[in-house]
């Protein structure tokens, strides 16, 4: 994600009810890209930001190629139909499917489904870092 990008998030999380570090982080998880990987559906964030731009996912049952989808609440993500039986997609799934989802996913291996169940949280975010230095930077 370039820096235009983040302050264009930064920005938004500024501006809503709420701890604007915690909401910033929420966005960022939130990211379709993002959820493909947390659900196991690639080996890295370079992997599924690649296969959501080639339409390998839908959400609710519509291709989506844009990695920056904001997922919400309910939300469903598959697999594409036709991306299902590829060789490369079973591959990927077989190496990822002893990672551990997120409380806020739920993921359905079998049918290669994913539901969003709520919002992420502070406490769902697994990299350790301090949301505080970015909101000091950004409100300068």
């Amino acid at each position: 994600m370039l820096e235009r990008q983040f302050k264009g998030y930064f920005r938004k999380a500024e501006r809503l009810e709420g701890v604007t570090g915690e909401l910033l982080l929420s966005q960022l998880e939130r990211r379709l890209d993002n959820v493909v990987y947390r659900l196991g559906f690639a080996s890295s964030r370079r992997q599924a930001r690649e296969l959501v731009v080639h339409r390998h996912f839908a959400v609710n049952s519509k291709s989506v190629d844009i990695p920056s989808f904001q997922v919400r609440e309910g939300d469903v993500i598959s697999i594409a139909a036709n991306s299902k039986a590829q060789p490369f997609m079973e591959g990927i799934r077989t190496i990822t499917s002893s990672r551990p989802v997120p409380a806020w996913l739920e993921r359905d291996s079998d049918q290669g489904l994913g539901r969003v169940i709520s919002l992420p949280r502070r406490e769902h975010v697994q990299e350790q870092l301090d949301e505080q230095l970015i909101v000091n930077l950004y409100s300068r």
